[in-house]
């Protein structure tokens, strides 16, 4: 059996404004290593509600774009990421279904957590703060069927 062909990274990128990347090296160590942050916190949100995973991988290939070509094309590509970036790129929305999970399980994640912590009241408090920050966030990104 013939193994499975590599993606042809060109198609499945968006086209890569060559304008972006920074010019210095420093300035381009800085965002890459702003992009692994970005898609470090992306990846965890995908095991933890509270952490949005897909505001961190749009940070994380805006953050690639300006500092490595060849990072930014290897996310659009990625198998996971690959699809939110470059959905976001052709519609500039999320998906209707997308946002209300989302905060459907950011809040249930909450509830349980606030449950969790409820002699502590200033921790109860900064949950239910971030909860309603992000709530908000996510209500304000525009929406598609």
């Amino acid at each position: 059996m013939p193994a499975p062909a590599e993606p042809d990274h060109a198609a499945l990128a968006p086209a890569y404004p060559p304008r972006l990347l920074a010019r210095s090296r420093g300035a381009r160590i800085a965002w890459m290593a702003l992009g692994w942050l970005a898609l470090l916190a992306g990846a965890i949100g995908i095991f933890l509600p509270v952490l949005p995973t897909t505001p961190f991988v749009l940070l994380a290939a805006a953050c690639f774009a300006r500092g490595s070509a060849r990072f930014y094309f290897w996310l659009c590509s990625h198998r996971i990421f690959g699809p939110l970036v470059r959905d976001w790129q052709t519609h500039r929305s999320i998906p209707r279904r997308a946002k209300w999970l989302a905060i459907g399980m950011m809040w249930t994640s909450m509830a349980i957590s606030t449950w969790l912590f409820r002699e502590r009241t200033s921790v109860v408090l900064a949950l239910l703060a971030t909860g309603l920050l992000l709530t908000v966030m996510l209500a304000r990104i525009p929406t598609r069927r």
